[in-house]
């Protein structure tokens, strides 16, 4: 395995939450989502939750400084022998910048960015499977994420790959298939 962290990276129903949970049940590691972090501090009421839905519930991306400082609370509370799969995190470059910031006050480093790959069409298809009872994934709202995505997401994916740490996997086929060819990427 990677000594470092790890980022998954990809469309909306690609299935990086999947893979990264999976990843994270091996010892020793975390499967940090900013999705679940903004639907925690909603749940909790906190006062970044309630900045995060604003935004959430209109299909846009929070707004970096409001990811960051949820991501840098979560980080706290992470032992230093923990790596962490980051999932739906960094989606700006000031993001990314951020984050490498932020692992470097806690001696960590970025170590692999993830890049799941799946056509247009195959995500449309999945998202619609798991529209029910995800506000998030309404046909309007998905495809504005698809739009965001684009816009925001690929000069991330670009600025890990000027650094060599892109690794592009299909995400086409079994959850098993494609967890394999993450496997031995991250070996």
């Amino acid at each position: 395995m990677v000594h470092g962290e790890l980022i998954l990276m990809g469309p909306p129903g690609s299935g990086k939450g999947t893979q990264a949970r999976r990843l994270a049940s091996r010892p020793g590691w975390l499967h940090l989502s900013t999705g679940d972090l903004f639907r925690e501090n909603l749940r909790n009421g906190t006062s970044l939750g309630k900045l995060a839905e604003q935004h959430m519930s209109k299909g846009e991306y929070v707004p970096d400084d409001i990811t960051v400082e949820m991501v840098r609370e979560r980080m706290r509370q992470v032992a230093p022998s923990v790596h962490v799969v980051f999932d739906g995190f960094p989606r700006t470059v000031p993001q990314a910048e951020a984050l490498d910031a932020l692992l470097a006050e806690h001696g960590r480093r970025v170590a692999r960015v993830i890049l799941i790959d799946v056509q247009r069409e195959e995500l449309v298809a999945r998202l619609a499977k798991r529209a029910e009872g995800r506000s998030d994934d309404s046909p309007a709202v998905a495809r504005k994420r698809f739009d965001v995505y684009q816009e925001q997401t690929r000069p991330v994916i670009e600025h890990y790959d000027r650094q060599g740490l892109v690794c592009r996997i299909d995400g086409i086929g079994t959850i098993d298939d494609v967890q394999e060819r993450i496997a031995a990427a991250v070996s």
